[in-house]
């Protein structure tokens, strides 16, 4: 047998293929042993030294509710937040901003949201800090004075995360936009002023009835990105 045919390769292989950023969510609720197992699985995750640098709040229920809430009313108000670490380049350069262009008007697309429809373009990315309706919000953070590397180790760490949940059947969403309210994420949870805000992540299950979840982001060729050096 091909070891890529060996059934524990094909699980694996399936749960990363098979994720995709989900931005509508049905309202079932994930019981709580779940999420627990999913963070026990993610734990297993390597990081330099072993020092496990990451840290997660999990929000449910009424305080997912007092969350959303405080930092809608904050986007409502015109108030867009403050970047808490750089994210995105500056300035914008190919290949990257047209990777960047085609996933945000494939989504619009799917929505039905024309170009010039700023409004609803607003609506969408408000969803954003609604979790897109899931009904566990994650939220992670680092200690403010760790390096690179330990940044690293927290998106293997997301990322050992969204490939558990596949594996029990649930989808997530990773989302840098709640960094961009740090602050107010930070008094709600009573997190340490010490805490970066890296990112949220919505979990759940996926309404596939939602527009939004016809789409799915174009993936660049192996070829495109890897050299061999024989």
């Amino acid at each position: 047998m091909n070891y890529l045919d060996r059934p524990e390769a094909r699980t694996v292989n399936e749960a990363i293929t098979s994720r995709r950023s989900i931005r509508a969510f049905l309202p079932d609720p994930v019981p709580r042993e779940m999420i627990t197992r999913i963070l026990e699985v993610a734990g297993r995750t390597p990081s330099g030294s072993n020092i496990q640098p990451w840290n997660v709040d999990v929000v449910l229920g009424e305080a997912l509710d007092q969350l959303t809430t405080a930092i809608s009313d904050r986007f409502d108000a015109g108030d867009a937040g403050d970047e808490a670490y750089q994210y995105y380049p500056a300035p914008w350069r190919e290949p990257y901003l047209a990777r960047r262009r085609e996933t945000g008007w494939g989504l619009y697309s799917a929505l039905g949201i024309e170009k010039h429809e700023k409004d609803r373009m607003r609506a969408q990315h408000r969803r954003n800090f609604l979790f897109f309706d899931a009904p566990v919000g994650l939220i992670f953070t680092i200690d403010g004075d760790l390096p690179v590397g330990s940044w690293l180790d927290t998106g293997m760490f997301l990322q050992s995360i969204m490939v558990a949940a596949r594996g029990l059947g649930l989808d997530t969403c990773p989302q840098q936009a709640f960094a961009a309210y740090h602050q107010t994420i930070r008094e709600m949870l009573d997190l340490p002023e010490d805490r970066t805000v890296i990112c949220g992540m919505a979990l759940g299950l996926a309404d596939w009835s939602d527009p939004a979840n016809g789409f799915e982001a174009r993936r660049v060729p192996v070829e495109e990105f890897t050299q061999f050096h024989d």
